[in-house]
């Protein structure tokens, strides 16, 4: 049975934003899904700096050479609709996981928030691995389907799977287990709430 997200949307829900960088875009990544993702994205954005809540955006440091998340190239830049506001929390990581040698757990405990709002890329990379995290970690943990994105990709087998496939199975790996896979709408609707309660 699908659990809703809380309407009004607590006081402690944080919107995190992974890895929306402009690397994202070049052409070796290939066929995308979900080409709605960065308005989605930029729409959470407005709502919860209106609102006053806080917004964490991770930023992936490559290590790798050839990379172009790499610091210094202009992939590491994020891109123009998701960009960090004055005094939002900027997390740099270097693995997948953003809990991963950084400061975000340590951030988010001291600051009492308990429920996370996932946005971002890779669905079935960076954006998977952190949720299961954030799940084992025991945060109440919420995935917008409809504001992360991902790629095609051959599967173990050798067989295509399209990037609305490859996005759908890693949405449900993670559904109930370590999180609650939602859409832009319910919160939004969620956020709204929360302003009429006022």
């Amino acid at each position: 049975m699908h659990k809703p997200i809380p309407k009004p949307l607590p006081d402690d829900a944080v919107l995190i934003v992974i890895d929306l960088q402009k690397a994202i875009d070049h052409p070796s990544w290939g066929e995308r899904n979900n080409r709605e993702a960065e308005k989605n994205v930029a729409a959470l954005l407005d709502a919860w700096r209106l609102a006053g809540r806080p917004v964490y955006h991770i930023r992936h440091d490559s290590r790798e050479p050839a990379s172009h998340y790499r610091p210094g190239q202009p992939g590491n830049n994020f891109k123009p609709e998701c960009q960090p506001a004055a005094g939002e929390v900027v997390i740099a990581k270097k693995t997948n996981s953003a809990f991963i040698g950084t400061g975000l757990e340590a951030r988010l405990r001291a600051a009492n928030l308990t429920m996370l709002v996932v946005t971002g890329v890779i669905t079935n990379n960076s954006v998977e691995a952190t949720v299961r995290m954030a799940g084992n970690l025991g945060f109440d943990t919420y995935l917008v389907e409809d504001a992360t994105f991902t790629f095609g990709r051959r599967d173990w087998r050798g067989a295509w799977r399209t990037a609305d496939e490859v996005h759908a199975m890693s949405l449900a790996n993670l559904d109930g287990e370590y999180c609650t896979v939602v859409s832009t709408r319910e919160v939004l609707d969620a956020v709204e709430a929360t302003i009429v309660s006022y």
